[in-house]
């Protein structure tokens, strides 16, 4: 099936596209969209979706999906769990924090829980070095964690 947006989703579409000064320019604040539209991921269908609305090659939107990992390239979990990996965290007991939530969630990064629920990935920095480690769940920032708040965190997801 063919992937469209909705009635408000293109006013929101139109709306992006006149921020910018071309439709290139506006690619990625449209997989944005098109992505949060389409249950969190981008599709083939989304890809050339975007690229016909955008007048692009799908090549270039393509591109564009597979360069950044803000955009899931198959389909994710209700959440999304981001564990920060950069030195500031690693230092402060990150790699306690991620092999706990494999353990918890049974599953590894890049990989989403066996109920679908949680999708667990890394991030080389999140941009919170001042009070590491820290992870992100969906958008949430949750820093200074211990294995003790991190499991009242995944308590709340897999609910």
């Amino acid at each position: 099936m063919a992937f469209a947006l909705n009635a408000e989703q293109n006013q929101k579409l139109e709306q992006i596209l006149s921020r910018y000064p071309n439709k290139m320019a506006a690619c990625i604040p449209v997989l944005h969209l098109c992505q949060e539209a389409n249950a969190s991921w981008v599709s083939d269908d989304v890809i050339e979706f975007v690229a016909k609305r955008l007048d692009l090659p799908t090549a270039h939107v393509k591109g564009v999906v597979t360069f950044y990992t803000l955009f899931n390239q198959k389909p994710v979990g209700k959440h999304q769990v981001w564990v920060c990996r950069t030195l500031s965290c690693a230092l402060r007991g990150s790699d306690k924090i991620l092999e706990h939530c494999e353990k918890r969630l049974g599953c590894h990064v890049g990989e989403t829980s066996k109920d679908g629920k949680v999708t667990l990935r890394t991030a080389e920095c999140l941009a919170s070095c001042g009070s590491a480690p820290m992870m992100q769940v969906d958008k949430t920032y949750y820093e200074n964690l211990t294995v003790e708040q991190v499991d009242r965190i995944l308590d709340t997801l897999v609910r």
